[in-house]
């Protein structure tokens, strides 16, 4: 099996590395993830600039053709970067769901505005009563007439206090999905934040009334195109997961040789080269198993869906050990506002709640 890059992919990964490195501190992200929307408008504006919102699409969509390997690549250096603008809401959710459902009409009103930056989006996937079994669907979608009329709720919505348009996913003799601007009657959103810092909202639908341009695809038969887009979500946050995990352990290797204690930097002491040597083995599968979904999902196999529950169950295990290690092996100071492993940290286990636990997909993963 072929792990090398191609010539478009490296370019890709030294753009976002050097974006990262260059020009997107510690200090910054923090200010941005405590602006109002939760994000910096800047910074995604320079996401669009550089073509990172038009990755995966198709080219005669807008996009520049990438897949799920060019998605991996660019959410690694995110999860390093620590970078908490809402590509995943956006990107490979929002517009995974419309570059699979949305006719060309629709996608010239929606999609080719969400890449060119004009348009912020979010898919509200999670009901209160369904715990990541996301086909149990109580939302309704009722016809009336050329009509449909929506109510349910909708919780932990990412980006959804921040979306012009939400996709909502709802039952009508199967899962359709419709196309809802944020401002509709009888539609409430309530903002708050995770606790890593991200935006999210719970969206209540009371007869919240859309027109037949608003169903993406065919009544009932949006079921496959919202596993795929799950799917692709996973690998995407499995990704950012795999590129803060190394972060984290490159910072404690560094931390702990220069950390002097009883005369000596603590990087010579037997016991926390173990758990440093835990810490990349647990970065390192991580990794590898990254690598086999992606590839596994991208060429469409048989083992797609076993190496997606494998990667997401391998994500909310090893990332526990590498953040409480990293916490730990910093003292006091790992747990810090004003440094930023705690925070890498927080990102990880918000990463191991989304869209399935550890727990949710080893059951799934052995049945």
């Amino acid at each position: 099996m072929d792990f090398s890059l191609n010539e478009f992919q490296s370019m890709l990964t030294d753009s976002v590395d050097k974006f990262v490195s260059n020009e997107y501190p510690f200090d910054k992200r923090q200010a941005n993830a405590n602006s109002d929307a939760g994000f910096g408008a800047d910074t995604w504006q320079t996401f669009c600039e550089l073509g990172w919102t038009a990755l995966p699409f198709a080219e005669e969509d807008g996009g520049l053709g990438g897949g799920p390997i060019e998605t991996m690549l660019l959410m690694q250096q995110f999860g390093c970067g620590l970078v908490v603008e809402p590509y995943l809401a956006n990107v490979v959710l929002a517009g995974g769901l419309l570059r699979r459902l949305g006719t060309s009409a629709q996608k010239d009103k929606w999609l080719a505005p969400l890449i060119e930056g004009q348009l912020q989006a979010a898919v509200a996937i999670a009901e209160p009563q369904n715990r990541y079994e996301f086909a149990e669907i109580e939302t309704s979608a009722a016809r009336d007439g050329d009509e449909w009329i929506l109510n349910g709720k909708k919780s932990v919505v990412l980006n959804g206090g921040n979306a012009e348009l939400l996709l909502i996913p709802a039952d009508s003799d199967g899962i359709s999905v419709f196309a809802v601007p944020a401002n509709s009657d009888g539609l409430r959103v309530q903002k708050y934040r995770t606790v890593d810092g991200s935006a999210a909202a719970d969206v209540t639908l009371q007869g919240v009334r859309v027109g037949p341009d608003a169903l993406l695809g065919e009544a009932g038969q949006g079921s496959a195109a919202l596993q795929a887009v799950i799917n692709d979500a996973i690998l995407a946050v499995s990704a950012e997961a795999v590129g803060i995990m190394r972060a984290l352990t490159e910072k404690t290797v560094e931390y702990c040789k220069n950390r002097v204690q009883f005369g000596v930097p603590i990087g010579s002491f037997q016991a926390l080269q173990h758990r440093m040597v835990d810490m990349l083995t647990a970065s390192e599968q991580s990794y590898s198993l990254l690598l086999w979904a992606t590839m596994a999902n991208a060429d469409g196999t048989d083992e797609a869906d076993r190496a997606i529950h494998a990667i997401k169950y391998q994500i909310g295990t090893a990332g526990k050990l590498v953040g409480q290690e990293a916490v730990q092996l910093h003292g006091g100071m790992g747990m810090s506002w004003e440094f930023d492993v705690g925070h890498y940290f927080k990102r990880l286990t918000v990463i191991a709640q989304i869209l399935g636990n550890a727990d949710w997909h080893l059951d799934h993963l052995v049945d």
